[in-house]
Formats: structure tokens, C-alpha cells, sequence
């Protein structure tokens, strides 16, 4: 495995499960230090002793990243446990399946505060920081931003608004060197994919079916591999952009 974070520290929300705990992964086999977030404290904590494992250092952190003070508290308690901030991965997030006309406005505003809101309170705490280092964000977006998610018009509407607020933190702070991009994954095996969004009854299959790969479904470390790039010098010149990870699904 190529060590393109040795003396980087990388901040990864979501690290329970899924793309957050295979992110947090990757960047500990490629030699980031790396603070693991998660609001499920034990599984976040077995995602950091996997880090520790593979010989990174390596630190949990509780936290429900749509709290405002939650969200500063937890980059500063980053930054005084490793000294600096060079990589934001945003990949924290929560998916539930309604029929439009039956979604519950608790349901909607839970879901854009932390996909949407938790992920702009994460961006505003750690530029500073990202900026004394040079480093990088890269955000989760979803297929769902770019086509539409039939019984799940909230989560679409708050994967699009990562897009939007990725792209203009890339135009604002590209001068002073600090880039931001997004991933796009589809068709991706995750906890929060096989099952634990419940579709609701008498659904369209054939609306399902669409949003689903023409190849076959894949897990979490193929969209890891994406946020490592795009995190490293070898996405030096990648800034603004939203890459699909989804196995064909749009194209």
C-alpha cells in the first residue's frame, strides 16, 4: 500500500460503519494519523483500534455533527490531540425511504441537519485549520444529487445541497490553496443501504431498479479508494469536482 498521508491527519465522520469506518481505514494503512467520528461510541471505537491495529495512530471521537457546538468542539479536540488538520472527510449520514406526500417534517429537517447542516458545520470549523496546513475536504455527495431518488426526496435535496456547498467553498478558498471535491457513490453495500432505511409498502420496482448499477453492487473501500485520491497530491490539481463511484448507474 503506497503512504501518501505520512505525517497527515485526517478527520473522517460517519467512521462507525460503511464508507466512514473504510475511509478511516485507508487513510490508516496509507499512514494518516486519524480521528474517527461517529455518534455510536462503541462502533466508532472498534473502527479506531482497527486503525491502531494496522499501526496508525489513531483517535475516537463522540459526536452528532449537527450540533453546532458539537461539531467545533470535535475539530478543536482533533486538532489538540495531533497538532494540525490536513484532511475533512465528510461522510457522516442518514437515508430514509417515505412517499413524498407522507414525509414528516421532523423527518425532513433531521435529515438535512446532518447530512446537509453537519456537513457545513464540520466545513466551518476545520478551514482554519485546513488552511495553516494546506489541506483539503472532501464531502459525500450521492448519485441521488444527480437523478432523481424516487421515496426519498429529502435525502436527494440534502446530498445536492453538499454539492452546491462543496463547489462554493472550492471557488471561495482556491486562492489560498485549500481545495474541496465531493464523492458520488451508487449501488454501494452499507449498513444504511441494506436495510436500514426501510422502503415503504407498494413501491414501484421499477423506480427502484433505477437507481441501481448496471454493473453489480460494491462495498464501501471502492468509494475509499476515490476520497483517498482526491484527499492526496495525487488530486493536487482535482478542485470543485463531484466524481460518481456507482458502477455505471448514471451514464
Amino acid at each position: 500500500m503506497i503512504r501518501r498521508f505520512e505525517d497527515k491527519v485526517a478527520l473522517v465522520t460517519g467512521a462507525a460503519s460503511g464508507i466512514g469506518r473504510a475511509t478511516s481505514l485507508r487513510f490508516a494503512e496509507e499512514g494518516a494519523k486519524v480521528f474517527c467520528v461517529d455518534l455510536q461510541a462503541e462502533e466508532v471505537e472498534r473502527t479506531a483500534k482497527s486503525a491502531a491495529e494496522i499501526g496508525a495512530e489513531a483517535q475516537a471521537h463522540v459526536c452528532d455533527v449537527a450540533d453546532p457546538q458539537a461539531a467545533a468542539a470535535c475539530v478543536q479536540a482533533c486538532v489538540d490531540r495531533f497538532g494540525r488538520l490536513d484532511v475533512l472527510c465528510n461522510v457522516a449520514g442518514i437515508l430514509r425511504f417515505d412517499y413524498f406526500q407522507d414525509l414528516d417534517l421532523d423527518d425532513w429537517n433531521r435529515i438535512l441537519a446532518v447530512n446537509l447542516t453537519g456537513t457545513f458545520l464540520m466545513c466551518r470549523a476545520a478551514i482554519p485549520h485546513l488552511l495553516d496546513s494546506g489541506g483539503n475536504i472532501v464531502n459525500t455527495s450521492s448519485t441521488s444529487a444527480l437523478a432523481g431518488l424516487a421515496y426519498g426526496a429529502a435525502y436527494g435535496a440534502s446530498k445536492a445541497g453538499v454539492l452546491a456547498l462543496t463547489r462554493s467553498i472550492a471557488v471561495e478558498y482556491a486562492a489560498p490553496g485549500l481545495r474541496a471535491n465531493a464523492v458520488c457513490p451508487g449501488s454501494i453495500l452499507t449498513p444504511m443501504t441494506s436495510g436500514g432505511a426501510g422502503l415503504p409498502e407498494k413501491v414501484d420496482p421499477k423506480l427502484i431498479r433505477r437507481a441501481m448499477a448496471i454493473d453489480k453492487p460494491r462495498g464501501p473501500e471502492t468509494v475509499a479508494g476515490v476520497i483517498a485520491m482526491l484527499a492526496s497530491e495525487d488530486g493536487a490539481h482535482i478542485n470543485g469536482e463531484e466524481i460518481r463511484v456507482d458502477g455505471g448507474t448514471l451514464a
